[in-house]
């Protein structure tokens, strides 16, 4: 059963014991993506390392031209 399936079979339910409708799919991804990444900056400032810019400086110092010797 596909997550749209889902949705449908669980809204019909709802409606028919006359409770509210769940949120449909997707609806609450970008608050999601939001919190985590509020939540990982905290975890970082709490553990004092820096809480941000830290995968811009992990790529420059991936991309670096390495120092032939």
């Amino acid at each position: 059963m596909s997550i749209t399936q889902q949705y449908l079979l669980d809204s019909y339910r709802a409606r028919l014991h006359g409770e509210p409708e769940p949120p449909a799919p997707g609806r609450h991804d970008l608050d999601l993506a939001r919190e985590l990444r509020d939540y990982r900056r905290f975890r970082a400032v709490v553990n004092e390392r820096p809480a941000r810019g830290r995968l811009r400086r992990t790529l420059a110092r991936w991309l670096r031209p390495r120092a032939l010797g």
